[in-house]
């Protein structure tokens, strides 16, 4: 079980898995982790966090909407953002898919091939 699966669980409301959350909004279930994790960093930082993961993940903010909704809102994704700053290195193997170091070009290669484009 994924770490994000199990906080899932612990929330009263939301899907039981990322899996569910994934099917639920319509996106493939790996997307999703990586949406999960981007807003988690995201709600730590000035501005818009569903516009800030918007611009890093290439997917719609309502989208990111739904899964907001689908965890629990703010208060979910505080618990996220928490644990990301507690542990940063939490979440680096499910953002660095490649390992180079750089999470940001798996996310947009994910979200090109989400909209057809080749990742």
């Amino acid at each position: 079980m994924s770490m994000l699966d199990h906080l899932m669980r612990n929330i009263g409301g939301a899907p039981d898995d990322v899996a569910n959350l994934a099917s639920k909004v319509g996106i493939d279930p790996a997307l999703a982790e990586k949406a999960i994790a981007v807003l988690g960093q995201t709600h730590q930082m000035e501005g818009d966090t569903i516009e800030l993961a918007s611009e890093r993940t290439g997917l719609g903010t309502g989208i990111l909407s739904q899964i907001v909704a689908q965890i629990g809102g703010d208060g979910s994704l505080s618990e996220f953002a928490r644990m990301i700053e507690e542990d940063p290195s939490s979440l680096s193997g499910l953002l660095d898919l490649d390992g180079d170091g750089d999470a940001m070009d798996d996310i947009a290669g994910m979200a090109k091939g989400l909209f057809g484009g080749k990742g």
